[in-house]
């Protein structure tokens, strides 16, 4: 195997890892927004979860364009919290806001293959 083969086997790692933890740290935030609202969520637990996301961010932008890690990071916490105040609150969901979190979650899609192809 050539030398250049091996660097792109290694960055593609690299890379993978990378979404790995950008998709960590959005659910971990999740964890920490949703501690701010939620008595049940432990303070330590917020702190904890602040903190590791934050560092799965720094980690993640090593390899990957930090405007997209920390929209990706961003659009991740913004749809999983709302998630979790209509499931604790009982809430309903309108469809106004139902097709906006489609449509952000389409722009985080769109974010992941666009940076593939600045790659080429």
């Amino acid at each position: 195997m050539n030398e250049s083969k091996m660097m792109t086997n290694t960055s593609a790692a690299s890379e993978s890892r990378g979404w790995l933890y950008v998709v960590l740290a959005g659910f971990l935030e999740v964890v920490w927004a949703s501690g701010f609202k939620y008595e049940e969520v432990p303070w330590l637990v917020v702190l904890i979860a602040i903190l590791l996301s934050f560092d799965l961010i720094i980690r993640a932008t090593k390899v990957i364009p930090v405007g997209t890690v920390y929209a990706v990071f961003a659009g991740i916490g913004t749809i999983g919290t709302v998630i979790v105040e209509v499931i604790f609150e009982n809430g309903s969901v309108s469809p106004l806001r139902i097709l906006l979190i489609l449509i952000l979650l389409a722009c985080i899609i769109g974010l992941k293959l666009t940076n593939k192809e600045s790659d080429l």
